[in-house]
């Protein structure tokens, strides 16, 4: 059974790259590497990005009394579009725990298709999104982070330092089989001034596209 689940995970593995989607899994990457640190501040905190409505803002600007959250997304990605159920539920609990929360799309090199203010637009209204989608472009606001995935996500306390960075949860395919809610738990966790455990989880998805410099 082991065996065939392995080869299983492989073959999806396989036609997700032939369908044009790189499949990542980073695990706590080196600080040389680029990457936010746990206790790091939010860096490009006053970088403009428009917002899906037209509207400018920066990430100092979403920060509420008790943090923020950040989560690089897209609008095609299979691993987003598993998770993506979750992400009005997410917002609920940051409003309830006034914690702010956007969405941020980095994939410049997919701007002129997928990935256009157009097909943003359209996406986040296909879904109900009820949080600010942005446009990160050229992808400043992602190599700042050292994001990688879509998903990747990044939460910061109330002081802008990173306190928690992964993974939503440990199940993309269904959300009623989730065991471990890793964001969720970490954003009761902040909120209530507890420790947050894990800190620290896997970012499993699709590469973010970027642009050769």
């Amino acid at each position: 059974m082991m065996t065939i689940n392995i080869l299983k995970g492989a073959a999806i593995a396989a036609v997700m790259v032939l369908g044009g989607f790189a499949l990542t899994s980073w695990d706590t990457p080196t600080p040389s590497e680029g990457q936010v640190e746990i206790g790091d501040p939010f860096p490009m905190s006053q970088h403009s990005m428009t917002n899906i409505d037209g509207s400018q803002t920066f990430l100092r600007q979403e920060l509420k009394d008790n943090g923020l959250l950040v989560v690089f997304s897209c609008n095609t990605c299979p691993f987003v579009v598993q998770w993506e159920n979750r992400y009005n539920e997410i917002y609920d609990l940051c409003e309830k725990n006034n914690i702010g929360m956007v969405l941020i799309n980095s994939n410049e090199a997919k701007r002129n298709g997928d990935d256009s203010m157009a097909e943003m637009k359209k996406h986040a209204k296909d879904q109900g999104y009820k949080m600010k989608y942005l446009m990160d472009e050229n992808h400043v606001i992602a190599d700042a982070f050292g994001a990688r995935t879509t998903p990747h996500v990044y939460m910061f306390d109330k002081n802008a330092m990173l306190a928690y960075r992964g993974s939503i949860d440990d199940n993309s395919e269904n959300k009623e089989d989730v065991k471990e809610h890793y964001l969720s738990d970490a954003i009761t966790a902040m909120a209530s001034g507890k420790e947050i455990t894990p800190n620290r989880t896997k970012s499993i998805g699709c590469s973010i596209k970027r642009v050769k410099k």
